[in-house]
């Protein structure tokens, strides 16, 4: 497991997820844990190294 340190883009406080990178490409939502609202996280993996990952707020047909 790797963790990956980013910026919430909702309350800007600084948050990590941990990532496989055993998974060659893998996207979901994780909530930040300070504010509680959507992320979607995703990333790509090759040969063991984490080699992109973008954090955006999820869409929603709330919005």
């Amino acid at each position: 497991m790797f963790e990956q340190w980013f910026i919430c883009p909702y309350c800007l406080a600084e948050i990590s997820v941990l990532l496989d990178p055993s998974v060659d490409h893998q996207e979901y939502i994780e909530d930040c844990e300070v504010c509680c609202r959507p992320i979607e996280i995703a990333y790509q993996s090759e040969e063991g190294d984490i080699t992109y990952f973008n954090a955006h707020p999820a869409q929603s047909d709330w919005d």
